[in-house]
């Protein structure tokens, strides 16, 4: 059993801005990687249709896997902190919270439920930097197809 000391609100504040550091920082460092890899493969000459679409496609996976990722982190916290049952409970109680579903059929104990609302709301940050990546990556791939002239045909 943990000493009197984590279960403090204070301890509670620090592991929860802990958790939501550590999850921007693992967005922040995937983005980076992938904006990296991406900027090679817009620059390519050789462009088609399906390539492209290829590249949409890779540039979904490697979000949803940082977005997985954070989920899991959050998932084995509660795990280590023994909050819920197993890691199985508790990486789907993470998915539901981080993406704002919230089911409702699993919740942490009373004193703990302000990780909830953490987790949510880092979850709806990490969504919409997501979506702003995406979206700035399709507008560089349109943008330089406009510019060069290039059309796609399948």
């Amino acid at each position: 059993m943990d000493p009197v000391l984590p279960y403090t609100p204070l301890f509670k504040i620090l592991a929860i801005g802990a958790l939501s550091g550590l999850c921007v920082a693992v967005h922040a460092a995937g983005l980076m990687v992938m904006s990296r890899w991406l900027r090679k493969g817009v620059e390519r000459n050789k462009r088609s249709y399906w390539r492209d679409v290829w590249l949409l496609v890779r540039v979904s996976w490697g979000l949803v896997f940082l977005h997985v990722v954070e989920i899991t982190i959050w998932g084995v916290f509660y795990t280590w902190k023994g909050l819920l049952p197993d890691l199985n409970t508790a990486l789907y109680f993470s998915s539901i919270t981080y993406s704002t579903v919230g089911y409702g059929d699993v919740v942490l104990s009373t004193g703990w439920r302000l990780f909830s609302s953490a987790e949510a709301l880092v979850g709806i940050l990490m969504a919409g930097l997501s979506t702003s990546f995406f979206f700035m990556f399709l507008h560089q791939l349109f943008a330089r197809q406009f510019d060069t002239g290039q059309t796609h045909r399948p």
